[in-house]
């Protein structure tokens, strides 16, 4: 999540004024930092290719692909159920595609030049096998006794998207032959009950209608069972493919596409007869799986705020009960759902989550343990804020107030914050709730205009998000004052000396003030050189005046962007 650095003076300043001040009310959801889990590792990858998961010795394995130079190394870390790093394991060459064999003794690594092997318990290599070479990343599957993977050669990473991709199959004396299946694009592959094997083509420049298989993998040559392609007669309505996943029984294919999840028969990948519900407005579906015990499938997305990122639907598309919600936001969780980034343990019980932010260059593993159910949260009574006037570099307050339905969470819950200007948006962190839903959200914004505040409740296991409020404060500039002193009498002799302090509130002037001065007599009105004030405040006004009678002594500030000008003048009667 956000987190917004403060000096110890203005936290306290921000909170007298969050005690004292009038009219923001903001109230507190649930523990929501990180939302959808309670355990979450922070991935050592800087980008991602794959995710599997061993039920059989309770181990997750995720590969940093680190494509865009062949000599660029490695890695596959591995984590325990319970979200703890066991080891890492690294290659002299990037790694893309994972696939276990049936009982999970053997990891197959998809290589540059070949496929990599790692023994299970002990984590050392076993002898690897060739393959051609790739320069794109494979997707790797095992289906019918067999690990199969992709391989695309291009000159350029550019290329990879429309380069022409074989589907190829690792034997057991660790060479490799042709399938005889290929096109063009980054194919994915996906292994299922029964012996099946699902291969899918991401829409590109050559494939405008892009394709679904299915395989018979349990002999020695693949055999397509079931094949099809989504455009209408008029080109609508083409398969966008981010992820696809077969049922615990085999009978069905979830795919996640770019319009919704779509729902297939395995047999013929025809449309099932009912299909899952939409996905929030505003999120792009990226992943799809079904939870081992058949009761979830997990759809991920990225949606931004509290809208969900990760939603648990029952995997019968007739039954009516409402999804888990879960939704990631910021530093300690991530912004969205990578691709292909969902994993179950083989009995339900896990969801294995790996998220990203939005530059794709950070990646975090969520552990999932779905509740028994999950209850609503909303804001309530809108936001407020005080003081009334908000001043650029001065404390601001936001309240409102959070409402949560069921069983009140074990920890206090947390909301985050953004407050959007003309620079753009500013996290500011997670902000407590308190016993009765009120929370308090503290800031200092520093530029003048319109300033938009955003409050989200992210949701907890046991509670969904709540729908973001916002609210609008106008942000003006901050006063400025000079005080003078001058002497009631003075003679043209000894001359004047008028002595004055000057007060910018709000955020501190990047330097020191520059004070004009104008004299008043019955001559007339002109400047007098200016002053600069001392890093004090004080300055002083020394003058030889011309004439006898009343003389006035005018010192002016215009102000700046973030703060507004003032003036202050005093009357000296002048004798000879």
């Amino acid at each position: 999540m956000k987190t917004a650095r403060r000096t110890r003076r203005l936290a306290a300043a921000l909170l007298a004024a969050a005690l004292t001040g009038g009219g923001l009310t903001v109230a507190a959801a649930p523990a929501a930092h990180a939302a959808a889990s309670a355990l979450v590792a922070k991935l050592p990858i800087t980008s991602f290719s794959a995710l599997t998961v061993d039920s059989a010795h309770q181990r997750v394995y995720v590969a940093d692909s680190n494509l865009g130079y062949y000599d660029n190394k490695g890695l596959i870390a591995v984590y325990d159920f319970s979200g703890e790093r066991i080891t890492t394991l690294t290659t002299t060459r990037h790694i893309s595609g994972l696939a276990l064999n049936a009982d999970g003794s053997v990891l197959y690594a998809g290589g540059r030049e070949g496929i990599l092997r790692y023994d299970t318990a002990t984590y050392q290599p076993l002898a690897s096998g060739t393959a051609g070479t790739d320069t794109c990343g494979r997707s790797m599957a095992y289906a019918g006794g067999k690990p199969y993977h992709t391989t695309t050669y291009a000159n350029s990473m550019s290329d990879c998207d429309t380069t022409l991709t074989y589907l190829d199959n690792h034997l057991a004396d660790n060479t490799w032959q042709r399938t005889g299946w290929q096109d063009s694009g980054k194919l994915q592959l996906e292994a299922g009950p029964g012996d099946r094997l699902l291969m899918g083509q991401p829409v590109n420049a050559k494939a405008g209608d892009p394709f679904l298989a299915v395989f018979d993998a349990s002999g020695e040559t693949l055999v397509r069972t079931a094949g099809r392609r989504f455009a209408d007669s008029d080109g609508k309505g083409a398969l966008n493919l981010k992820d696809m996943a077969f049922s615990p029984d085999g009978t069905k294919v979830a795919v996640a596409d770019a319009a919704g999840t779509r729902l297939l028969n395995t047999a013929d990948l025809s449309d099932a007869g009912t299909a899952h519900p939409a996905l929030p407005a505003g999120s792009a579906a990226s992943a799809v799986a079904f939870s081992g015990d058949g009761k979830y499938l997990a759809r991920g997305a990225s949606a931004s705020g509290s809208t969900p990122d990760l939603l648990l639907s029952p995997a019968d598309p007739g039954d009516a009960t409402a999804p888990l919600e879960f939704a990631f936001e910021g530093s300690l969780d991530g912004d969205r759902v990578a691709p292909r980034g969902l994993e179950w343990s083989a009995d339900g019980s896990r969801l294995f989550a790996v998220t990203t932010n939005t530059a794709g260059n950070q990646y975090w593993l969520h552990v999932v343990q779905p509740p028994a159910a999950q209850y609503d949260a909303r804001f309530t009574g809108g936001l407020t804020h005080g003081p009334a006037q908000a001043v650029a570099g001065e404390p601001l307050a936001v309240r409102g107030k959070l409402e949560l339905d069921g069983p009140a969470p074990a920890e206090p819950p947390k909301v985050t914050a953004t407050r959007t200007d003309a620079n753009g948006t500013h996290e500011l962190g997670t902000t407590a709730v308190r016993a009765d839903g009120t929370f308090t959200v503290l800031d200092e914004p520093d530029l003048v205009g319109e300033a938009t505040y955003t409050v989200s409740f992210l949701g907890d296991l046991t509670h969904r998000p709540a729908t973001d409020v916002t609210h609008t404060v106008s942000v003006g500039k901050a006063a400025s004052a000079i005080a003078l002193t001058a002497p009631a009498q003075a003679s043209m002799s000894t001359g004047v000396r008028i002595t004055g302090t000057f007060t910018a509130h709000g955020k501190a002037l990047p330097e020191r003030a520059t004070l004009t001065v104008q004299r008043t007599d019955r001559l007339g009105t002109g400047t007098l050189s200016s002053v600069t004030v001392a890093a004090d405040g004080t300055f002083t006004v020394d003058d030889l005046p011309r004439t006898r009678r009343e003389t006035t002594y005018t010192v002016s500030w215009p102000g700046d962007a973030l703060h507004e000008g003032s003036t202050a003048s005093a009357t000296v009667d002048v004798t000879r």
